[in-house]
Order: structure tokens, then C-alpha cells, then sequence
């Protein structure tokens, strides 16, 4: 028999359990990324950055980063991703980051940072993606971070 009509059978007779394994499954994804992003607020605030976490979740085309932060003039936009060993940025999210800067950050760029940030396991890994990246349209389909790489920025001294 077709899966897809057994599947329809076994719903229509409430013997299906995908969608609520599918649901814990999507609220322990939730709770990584909700415990990374709170980690990482209480890391810049050590480091002397004001930051917050947008409390939203976000899959619309809102231009709003996971936690906005400030240290003197310049103003970070975060992307945070909870992995185990790599994690990938779809070229939407980090788009998303520059928008909100740019729509919303009345500052040149030189002030204003798109930063991926990867939560591996003990491990923070901070990438910067380049404002020339997203003016000539050239951001990849897909940032990636692996757990063994090194990144571009550094919360210490905010490059």
C-alpha cells in the first residue's frame, strides 16, 4: 500500500504519532537555541557589551537578529546556532541580519556588524560577514562554522 495513504489511514484513526514526536522534537530544538542565545547575553555582558535577546521566534522575513548588542558606537546583530560540531547559516538568516542594520541602525557601517555566532558544545565561534559581501549580492547559499574552525571575531575586543 502507498505510505502516503497508509499514513493517511492510520491519521484518520488517531494511530499516528508523527506530528506529536515531531512537536517534542521541535520544542527541544527550540530550547538549545533559547538556552545559546541566553548563554551568549550573559557572555557580552561580561565582556561589557549592553546586549539583549529578541525574545521571538523568528522564521517570518522580520529583519530581526537573535540578540542585538552594544559596545560604545558600534551595534552587532547575532545570529546564534546551538550544534554539536558544525552548524550552517541559511543565506536568508544572515540577509535578515544586514536588513535590520541597515533598516533599523542609523550609524555608517563601518559601525554596524552581521555576526554568526556557533554555540559548540563549551565553544563560542564568532564569524563577521562583510558588508561588501551584502552589498554585491555575494553571500553564500549557506554560512557553515565546524567546530574545529577559527572565527573572524572576537567578543573580547569587539573584532
Amino acid at each position: 500500500m502507498n505510505q502516503l495513504i497508509r499514513s493517511a489511514i492510520l491519521l484518520a484513526r488517531g494511530t499516528l504519532m508523527v506530528r506529536e514526536v515531531d512537536k517534542d522534537a521541535i520544542r527541544r530544538w527550540r530550547k538549545r537555541g533559547f538556552y545559546s542565545e541566553n548563554v551568549l547575553v550573559k557572555l557580552l555582558a561580561k565582556k561589557g557589551y549592553n546586549a539583549v535577546r529578541v525574545p521571538v521566534s523568528n522564521p517570518s522575513l522580520n529583519p530581526l537578529p537573535d540578540i542585538m548588542a552594544r559596545k560604545g558606537q558600534h551595534v552587532y546583530a547575532f545570529e546564534v546556532k546551538n550544534a554539536s560540531y558544525y552548524a550552517y547559516f541559511p543565506k536568508q538568516q544572515i540577509e535578515k541580519l544586514f536588513r535590520f542594520l541597515h533598516e533599523l541602525i542609523p550609524a555608517d557601517n563601518q559601525y554596524k556588524h552581521a555576526i554568526i555566532a556557533a554555540h559548540l558544545g563549551k565553544r563560542w565561534i564568532f564569524k563577521e560577514v562583510g558588508w561588501q559581501e551584502w552589498e554585491k549580492n555575494r553571500l553564500p547559499e549557506k554560512a557553515r562554522i565546524l567546530k574545529r574552525d577559527r572565527g573572524n571575531f572576537s567578543a573580547e575586543n569587539g573584532g
